[in-house]
């Protein structure tokens, strides 16, 4: 038993350097298409371990993947190191990061559990509290990442739930859905529309003008969709006693001096100001402090996370750089991409079977350098299409796994049940949108 992954390992080592001897020797009569050919099953490995979620055969997970992808870009010529270097948009890289600093500040301060206290003991019926925890989670999605949002709202939503002894279910499909739809109406929402807001260069004021009425329609969409399928849940009343929460520790002046530093680099960016500028700026100001160590702060940071952006930019560069691209348009010509409807359901459906990051890497391509409305289309489809399946976000597999070690089942059919309808129908609203905007 322990010889077989040992042998497996070990056959995978010398294929490659098989394969790196001969390509660096020349032994193909033909680099160009051998690069192509190497490019794109790099690519597709890729694109299979971000849909599974991990390596069918070697425990490799998604950010594995991207730096063993990036590394056999550059192992076998297709890029060199300083060319990879190049691929990788370092002003993408800073925002998540500085973002990252600013909720982990937030975190140690005690700030969601402050604001479930906060607004949750005035809240007395399922349904209130139903369309608090969607709006709560939607808004917080749209100035902080997503999936950070759902890793610390979760347990608050599941606590309240427990106290006032309510089924969680609906709530925290709530906190998932909600934060997806929230997040897609801003460039800082979840990290493609930070990627996206990078490449574009299209005005955040512009883009949260066409967005935020889509996702407000979406947000009123999934409380009613949630209300009308637990509605027997939704009956119950109750009350929150103010002492129970009593004990938790929040330090106000962090949460004061966070969300001061947060307010600006938000409105410095609104005004146009580089938001690579102003997130690292409100960042390296948090980091000055007498109170916090900052490897507190550090251990907040989803490096994973970067790395994945890391690696899939040296990744995609390459299959640009070898020309597989090329071949890709042949079955999907430019021409017919422009269509904004055929544009949004490849994204939906791309988003959800290789994850949204991927899917907007790809699909940048396929958008001419005046056409704002596709990025906008891409930004907000892109986003919304993880409410398709419990596998379309990361944000949706947060909150499951954090609800499964609090002992609640959340399945794919009840997850199903309410974000496929639901996507299917904000999409269409979306696409006629887009449509009417152009």
């Amino acid at each position: 038993m322990v010889l077989k992954p040992f042998v497996q390992e070990i056959a995978a080592g010398i294929v490659l350097i098989m394969l790196l001897a001969a390509f660096s020797t020349g032994q193909f009569s033909d680099l160009h298409d051998a690069q192509e050919i190497v490019a794109g099953i790099i690519l597709l490995v890729t694109l299979i371990v971000f849909t599974l979620g991990k390596s069918p055969i070697f425990r490799v997970d998604r950010a594995g993947m991207a730096i063993v992808g990036a590394s056999l870009m550059t192992g076998f010529g297709i890029m060199t190191i300083g060319e990879a270097v190049e691929a990788i948009d370092a002003e993408t890289i800073v925002v998540l990061f500085s973002l990252m600093v600013v909720v982990g500040n937030l975190k140690l301060a005690g700030f969601f559990m402050y604001l479930g206290r906060l607004v949750f003991t005035h809240i007395h019926s399922c349904r209130t509290l139903l369309l608090a925890v969607i709006f709560l989670a939607g808004i917080l999605s749209s100035v902080v990442i997503n999936d950070i949002v759902c890793l610390l709202f979760t347990p608050v939503v599941i606590m309240i739930c427990l106290k006032v002894k309510v089924n969680p279910v609906p709530y925290l499909l709530g906190v998932a859905m909600a934060s997806n739809i929230g997040s897609a109406c801003t460039f800082i929402g979840n990290p493609q529309n930070v990627l996206i807001g990078s490449l574009s260069g299209i005005p955040a004021l512009d883009y949260f003008a066409i967005a935020a009425p889509l996702s407000l329609i979406g947000l009123i969409l999934l409380y009613l969709f949630i209300r009308y399928t637990y509605r027997q849940d939704m009956e119950k009343t109750f009350t929150i006693e103010t002492n129970e929460t009593s004990s938790l520790v929040i330090h106000k002046y962090l949460i004061t001096k966070t969300l001061l530093v947060l307010a600006f680099v938000i409105i410095f960016y609104l005004l146009g100001l580089n938001l690579t500028l102003t997130a690292s700026f409100g960042a390296a100001f948090l980091l000055i402090n007498t109170r916090i160590k900052p490897e507190r702060i550090y251990e907040n940071i989803d490096f994973n996370l970067l790395i994945i952006f890391i690696g899939l930019f040296v990744i995609i560069a390459g299959v640009e750089k070898s020309g597989l691209l090329s071949l890709i348009y042949n079955f999907l010509p430019p021409q017919y991409m422009e269509e904004i409807p055929l544009f949004g359901i490849m994204a939906i459906v791309l988003s959800n079977i290789v994850s949204n990051v991927p899917a907007v890497l790809l699909l940048r391509y396929y958008i001419p350098a005046d056409e704002q409305v596709l990025w906008q289309a891409l930004a907000l489809l892109s986003t919304i299409a993880g409410n398709l399946t419990v596998f379309g976000s990361i944000a949706n597999l947060i909150v499951l796994e954090i609800a499964k070690k609090q002992g609640i089942k959340i399945t794919s059919k009840q997850y199903l049940k309410i974000g496929f309808p639901l996507t299917v129908l904000l999409s269409a609203i979306s696409i006629v949108w887009f449509e009417w905007m152009r």
